[in-house]
Order: structure tokens, then C-alpha cells, then sequence
């Protein structure tokens, strides 16, 4: 999500490109005047992108292609969008009955212009994101909207929290749950109406993606899990999330028009859409999240935030979605087509599409007012539902719009969740090497440290105001990025933050720090206690190495950033270093901080490097967390949420699609892998990975046994044990779609020992294979577990498989299937380390 600037989007965001083609005949016949007065409906729909969904009677582009074979206008993809028309009204159902019942009737005392007016930001004295205006003769207070992927960004006396890709490593809900609570709280006392997060698109489908750090996960079941919890813990304490960026918005490398050429066009099918990329969404919906976030791409060639299949009908039907859609920073590119497609705000304002122009639209009969009072209504049900209408802190009370000048002091923090921060840090640690014992120190008497990444950075003090805030590699702009403060020491190379180590990845998802522990200054601390000698070198890509050393540690980080995809898995720069200091140290630990998936393969198999640690994004406690696993007061229990593969070969989406040949001006990336990603493809293909997905080390070893499995007919909302098993959902449809999908029809049990001699904590993995049908995974994760184990003793863990769990997605019948057949399920501790295999026959 991008700053109310745009500087670097170029133009893009107001020319929108020159593609008015994007209407059928008897539309464009129409008089409206949707973008401002005069203009014919035509433009109203201009670079609406719903190619699809305003002409789906048009067949194919004949003529569509330029001078080269060079397509030219919208019209070759009319109809690959589906339209879904009208934009459903909120139903108010279940637990959102009494703030619909409220906000309608706030709603019916407004005035058009009153409604309207809620639909687009406003600038505000404020550095909250987005700023929506107050309506002080209703009561309506307004709303703050701000950043939030690990924290809260742009002001001062907030906790810097363990990005998305780290929570995801940690495998722990109730974590989860307790850093939602923890970051909703602090939110909440600077006056932030609206979480902008949590991530769950990208998923993780291009490896190199710039923002792949900002979500849990690949795989949608883990995804889907963790922003569960995520989602109820930050609207428990009264502030709305906006869950995103929906959907399809895989790569920052042409996410938004630019010049002459249109964003990139995510191209996926009905399947995969339902059982990868909206499964998160879904579970999102299912919990209550009042706000998502609409994306800058194209989704089968209309624009995110006017593609009305995706939104009026999946996300508003299909799933029963009771807030509101906001668009991302100057995602939109049409008025008309943005109203009527489903999206309901504007940010970060009306720009020259809504406002006056909506208003227009309206009053000459293109847009009904039915349609605004929905808008109107669903921004504000959320308000009411997490109870912002009363003991709400006054929107954006903590948000200076200058830190270098005098401004209120409202520390946000809260002691309570020291230990979260804590815990948070720690369990998204992954320990895959540890030859030698290693780990966890033993009394060393001398150490050596190696490397950019063990430091803090140099600054973190706002350079100019809320426009340019420091700190290493989270950046509250990006001109450290193109200024070369990033390096990489050859062409290719991922960039890394050579000025120090990194808390987070950068872009808006970067919170500001108010206080962080790097790693060398805890290992100081803890050398100071124990007497340890120390010698160190952050800047030499050659140092010198002590021979003596009992341990040499080296620090390395991989970067990652909102605007920019990574240009590869590794750098040299880092690999050398640790070859180097391998040479001449037989007992060299690596620690890396991966804003995204690392390749090793150039220096693990080294036989002096003895531990590596996969450190992700740890947010302020990183260091502190760091030497309590380094010297065994924490055991490692964090598993990968991801495949590391031993060649970039290996996977089947390493970089972004990029405009070419006839499609040149219109960048499609086709997701023709379908479901197959991650470690679904390295199992369809039998490929070896390096470090599998749920891989991951402890202290202890686990040993796991006695499965069962048995159908249940309990917890069910269905009448009765044959209708629980029917092959299609009969439920009505609430928030995350169909009520019985959520039906318990499996029951799985198993037994993990602790055989080692340290307490610890196991992740206990769950993976069903469907009865064959196209192109199913040969597994695919539906459950997990983290229990906590005292050494020699074992914990019980329980799954319990829904309706939606086993079933596939219907793309004739257009819903959920529970397959005839026999399933296989499988338990362990890592995708392919499953000793437990149960079947099961529906």
C-alpha cells in the first residue's frame, strides 16, 4: 500500500492511460456524465479495466493489435473478466445485524453530498495514510486509516513488531492472535481507525516478489489460519482491519499503468482462484474483517478495483462480505466503473473520478443512489461493529504530521506485550543446519562477528518530517533505495542493507522504530556477562579471521522492499563472506535476515559452516531473541513457510512477468501452474528441495504415533449425518460463504513425544490428499499444531477437518465439492517427513 504520494508512479495514477475502448455499443450510447460534466459515459468508464465486465458480449479483439503485432486497446480482452452485476447490498446478517441496523439509520439523515463525502479521503493535519471526514451533526467522528506491517509507520513511541513472514515461520496462532492484540492496542491509542493489513496477497507465488515478507505464507491453509487470528485479536480491541491486497497482486514489477502501458494482468483460473489465492481472503471474511483492500493489478485483464466479478461477485456474494472495499493508494482508474464494479472508497482522495463527479453521476441517473447508500452504509457498519462510536480515541491523535517539530507525545506502547514482542521474535527463528553441536553455545571463550547485518543501522531520526523517515532498510520513502543505499556486489545480486541489519522489509509496510536491540549489541551484552572475548569487523568482505575462535558468527541479510522485486535469491557479496570466514573458522554459524525465500546452496554444504539460522524479520526484540536461542535459554521451534529450493530452477514462479511482444502494453502473467506452487509443484515434480517447506531444527527431537481418524457427525449445523457428507454445501451464506463449510466432517488424533533432554515446542503438520480429480497436490496442508513438551514426556494434538478442508472447487456446479473416495492423511513434523499416514473413505 503506497503513500498518499505518488511521485514514484510517474503520471500514472491521473493520465491512466489512453485505452477508452472499454464499453459495449449500447452502453456507449449512454448521456451520463460520470467523471465531470459533459463527458459521456464512455469516459466515465475510462480505464476502468472491466473489459470483461462492461462488454462481455464482444468477442475476441479483431483489429485490436498495432502497428508490430503490438496489442493496442482493451477491446482483445472483452469478456475475460465475467461481469457481475449489480453490486450486492450488505446484507447485515449474523453477528453484523445491529451495527447495519445502526449505520442505516445514520445513513438515512445524510445528505447526498454528506454520503459521497465519505467515500474519498481528505487531507488532514495528520501522517495518518488516509483521512476520511467527520460529520459532527451525526456524531460520526471520521476515520484514520494507516500502515501496518509490523507496526505503526510515520510517528514516534511505537512497538516494532515481527513482520508477516516471520509470524508465518512461527507457526503459532495463538501468537498470532497475541501480536494482533498487542499491534491493534497501539493502533488504537494513537487514534487509527483502520489497520491497513493484515497481508495475505501477494501470497508468494513469484519468489522474488518485493513484498512476499509482508504475509504469513504460500500456502493458503497456514495463510488463511494466521490472519484468522490475526484479524479477530486487532477488531477485539476495536480497530477495523483491511485485509489485502486483493487479489492477484503477486509482483511489484508493473503492478500500476505506467507511460503507455497497462499494470500487469494476474491471470487465474476459476479453481485456482478459489483453493489458493481467495482461500485466505476467505478466511479473513469468515472472521469478521471489516475492510479489504483492493489491488493496483489487473485480475484476467480488468483492474483490481473495478473488476466486479472479483468484487461484487466473490468477495460481496459469494462470501458474504459485509465492509467495505478501499481502493489501494491511487489504485483507482475509473469512476463509474469503480462505483458500480463494488469498490466503496477512494484513496487517498476523489482524485478526478468521484467527489463532484460522483455526485454528477447521480444526479443525472448513471449511478443509482441505492448504490451510494450501500458505500455509505458498509463504511460505516464497521465503525459501529468495533464499537468506534463510543470511548474512540479522536482519529489520528497520535500522528504528528511532522516529527521534527513540537508535537503531542501519546506513547502507544504497552508493556503487557513486552513478551510477546519477545516470544514473536523468537519463534520465528528457523534453525535447518547444526552439525557438531554447535548450537547452543557452550562457555565460548573468544567469538568473532562477521558482517554488515549483526549492527544496527546508523540512523533512525526523521530526516524531513513524515516524508523521509530512516532507519537501515525500512524506509518511509524510497529514495535510500534508488540512491544506492541497498547493494548488491554484482550484476543480479539481491540487494542487501549494507548500512546495518533489518527489523523489516521496506516500503509502507515498515514501521518506524522507537527502540530496537541488533544483534551485536545483545551478544555484547551477554560476552560482557559471561567474560567472553570478542573480536568483530562489520565492513570487510575479507577480514581477518582468529584462528582461536571458539565461534565465528556471520551476518548477512536479504532485502526486500514495496515498488521493487528482487533481482535474485542470493548475492555474492554475502556468499563470499561466508566462504571466507568458513575457510578459516571450523565452527562458522550464519544468521540471515530473509525479507524473503534465501538460496544457501553456495556455501551450506561448506563443512566449517555448522549452524545456519534462517532469521526473517524479527522486529525490535531481534537481538534479544537471537542470544537466547544462540545460548539455549529458547529452543528453536520455528518451521519454514516455504520451500528453499537448491536451485532457482527449481520453482516454477522465480520472477515477475514483463511486458512483451504483442503484449507489451498489456503485461499478462498466467498462472497456468494452477494450485501446483511451492511445495505442492516440488512434490508433483519430484524435485528435491534443500529445505523443505515446514522444515525446521529444535534442541530436542520428537518422535509422533498412534493416529486415528474417524468421521464425526458432531458440531455440525447440518440435520443430519447424510447430509453432513453431501457432496455440495446447503448452508446459507454468512460471512466467509456458505455456513457449512465449516462443518467438522473428520476427526484426526496422534500422540508427539519429546525423546530428547530439552523442553521444547513441536509443529505438528496435518496434510490430506484428496481422492485424485485434475490437478489435485499430491498433498496439501490442513492442519497444524504447537504444543509445548517437556522433555521425555508426550502431548496429544488434535485436527479437526471442515467441510472446506476436503473439499475441491466445483468450476461447473460453482461450488465447493466433497469428493467420493478414499483420502489419505498424513502427520509429522515437515511436508516430507510424515511417519503417520490414516485414510479415510466419504
Amino acid at each position: 500500500m503506497a503513500k498518499a504520494s505518488i511521485k514514484d508512479q510517474g503520471d500514472s495514477y491521473v493520465h491512466a492511460g489512453q485505452n477508452n475502448n472499454l464499453i459495449s455499443s449500447d452502453l456507449a450510447a449512454g448521456t451520463g456524465t460520470g467523471t465531470g460534466a459533459g463527458k459521456p459515459i464512455a469516459a466515465a468508464l475510462h480505464k476502468g479495466g472491466n473489459g470483461g465486465d462492461a462488454a462481455a458480449d464482444k468477442n475476441g479483439g479483431g483489429g485490436s493489435s498495432g502497428s508490430g503485432g503490438t496489442i493496442s486497446s482493451d477491446t482483445h480482452f472483452y469478456g475475460q473478466s465475467p461481469p457481475v452485476y449489480p453490486s450486492p447490498n450488505m446484507t447485515g446478517t449474523g453477528l453484523w445485524a445491529d451495527a447495519s441496523s445502526k449505520a442505516r439509520d445514520m445513513v438515512g439523515k445524510m445528505t447526498l453530498a454528506e454520503k459521497i463525502s465519505l467515500t474519498s479521503g481528505v487531507n488532514s493535519n495528520t501522517s495518518c495514510s488516509g483521512f476520511t471526514p467527520s460529520i459532527p451533526r451525526l456524531n460520526f467522528t471520521g476515520l484514520c486509516l494507516s500502515d501496518a506491517g509490523n507496526g505503526l509507520r510515520a510517528t514516534d513511541f511505537v512497538s516494532s513488531w515481527p513482520s508477516g513472514i516471520h509470524v508465518g515461520a512461527s507457526w503459532n496462532k495463538a501468537l498470532a492472535f497475541q501480536r494482533g492484540a498487542g499491534m491493534g492496542g497501539e493502533f488504537r491509542t494513537k487514534g487509527v481507525n483502520v489497520l491497513l493489513g493484515p497481508v495475505v496477497g501477494p501470497a508468494g507465488r513469484v519468489v522474488l516478489s518485493g513484498r512476499n515478507w509482508e504475509g504469513f505464507s504460500i500456502d493458503p491453509y497456514l495463510a488463511g489460519s494466521l490472519v484468522s487470528e490475526t484479524v479477530s485479536a486487532i477488531q477485539g480491541v476495536g480497530v477495523i482491519t483491511s485485509t489485502k491486497h486483493y487479489i492477484g497482486n503477486e509482483q511489484e514489477s508493473y503492478r500500476s499503468p505506467f507511460g503507455d502501458t497497462e499494470a500487469v494482468s494476474a491471470n487465474i483460473d476459476d479453481r485456482t482462484m478459489h483453493e489458493l489465492y481467495l482461500w485466505p481472503f476467505q478466511d479473513a471474511v469468515h472472521a469478521g474483517s471489516g475492510n479489504i483492500m483492493c489491488s493496483y493489478n489487473r485480475v484476467n485483464n480488468s483492474y483490481g478495483c473495478a473488476n466486479s466479478k472479483t468484487l461484487n461477485g466473490l468477495l460481496k456474494t459469494e462470501l458474504g462480505f459485509q465492509g467495505f472495499v478501499v481502493s489501494d493508494w491511487g489504485a483507482q482508474h475509473a469512476g463509474v466503473a469503480t462505483t458500480l464494479g463494488g469498490m466503496d472508497m477512494a484513496m487517498p482522495g476523489a482524485g478526478v473520478y468521484w467527489g463532484e463527479h460522483l455526485k454528477s453521476s447521480v444526479q443525472n441517473g448513471t449511478v443509482p443512489e441505492t448504490r451510494i447508500d450501500d458505500m455509505a452504509m458498509r463504511i460505516i457498519a464497521p465503525w459501529y461493529q468495533m464499537g468506534q462510536d463510543q470511548g474512540f480515541p479522536t482519529p489520528g491523535i497520535g500522528m504528528a504530521s511532522d516529527l521534527t517539530k513540537p508535537h503531542k507525545i501519546v506513547d502507544a506502547r504497552n508493556s503487557s506485550f513486552r513478551s510477546t514482542l519477545f516470544d514473536g521474535a523468537v519463534e520465528g527463528h528457523v534453525l535447518v543446519k547444526n552439525i557438531r553441536n554447535a548450537l547452543p553455545l557452550n562457555s565460548p571463550k573468544l567469538m568473532s562477528i562477521y558482517g554488515y547485518s549483526a549492527k544496527n543501522p546508523d540512523q533512525n531520526t526523521p530526516t524531513s518530517g513524515s516524508s523521509s523517515w530512516t532507519f537501515g532498510a525500512e524506509s518511509y520513502s524510497w529514495s535510500e533505495f534508488f540512491a544506492g543505499f541497498f547493494t548488491g556486489s554484482a550484476a543480479g545480486d539481491i540487494p542487501i542493507a549494507f548500512n546495518g541489519t533489518i527489523y523489516s522489509g521496506g516500503g509502507s509496510g515498515a514501521t518506524s522504530q522507537s527502540l530496537a536491540v541488533s544483534p551485536f549489541d545483545a551478544i555484547v551484552q551477554q560476552a560482557y556477562d559471561d567474560g567472553t572475548a570478542l573480536f568483530w569487523d562489520f565492513t570487510t568482505d575479507s577480514p581477518g579471521v582468529n584462528p582461536m575462535s571458539d565461534a565465528c558468527f556471520v551476518f548477512g541479510n536479504a532485502f526486500a522492499t514495496e515498488g521493487i522485486d528482487r533481482p535474485s535469491t542470493h548475492d555474492t557479496y554475502t556468499d563470499g563472506l561466508v566462504k571466507h570466514v568458513a575457510d578459516r573458522c571450523n565452527n562458522t554459524i550464519v544468521v540471515l535476515h530473509n525479507a524473503g525465500i534465501r538460496l544457501v546452496d553456495q556455501f551450506v554444504d561448506h563443512p566449517n559452516v555448522t549452524a545456519l539460522i534462517f532469521a526473517h524479520l524479527p522486529g525490535e526484540a531481534s537481538g534479544k531473541a537471537l542470544v537466547s536461542l544462540l545460548y539455549g535459554k529458547s529452543n528453536p521451534s520455528g518451521k519454514l513457510p516455504y520451500t528453499v529450493a537448491r536451485n532457482e530452477s527449481d520453482y516454477v514462479g522465480l520472477g515477475p512477468d514483463l511486458p512483451e511482444g504483442e503484449f507489451a502494453k498489456f503485461p499478462q502473467s498466467n498462472f497456468t501452474e494452477g494450485v501446483l506452487v511451492d511445495y505442492r509443484h516440488f512434490d508433483a515434480k519430484n524435485i528435491t528441495p534443500r529445505y523443505e517447506f515446514g522444515f525446521g531444527l529444535s534442541y530436542t527431537t520428537f518422535n509422533y504415533s498412534n493416529l486415528s481418524v474417524q468421521k464425526t457427525v458432531a458440531n455440525s449445523s447440518s440435520s443430519s449425518s447424510a447430509a453432513l457428507f453431501d457432496q455440495y454445501p446447503t448452508g446459507a451464506v454468512l460471512e466467509g460463504g456458505q455456513a457449512d463449510l465449516w462443518d467438522v466432517l473428520v476427526e484426526v488424533a496422534a500422540d508427539v513425544g519429546n525423546t530428547g533432554a530439552v523442553d521444547g515446542a513441536e509443529v505438528a503438520q496435518l496434510y490430506v490428499g484428496v481422492p485424485k480429480k485434475g490437478e489435485a497436490p499430491v498433498r496439501q496442508l490442513r492442519g497444524f499444531e504447537k504444543p509445548f513438551i517437556n522433555a521425555t514426556q508426550t502431548a496429544t494434538v488434535r485436527f479437526a477437518l471442515t467441510r472446506r478442508d476436503l473439499s475441491v472447487w466445483d468450476t461447473v456446479a460453482q461450488r465447493w465439492s466433497l469428493l467420493r473416495g478414499e483420502y489419505t492423511i498424513e502427520v509429522g513434523g515437515s511436508s516430507r517427513d510424515l511417519p503417520l499416514v490414516g485414510k479415510v473413505t466419504i
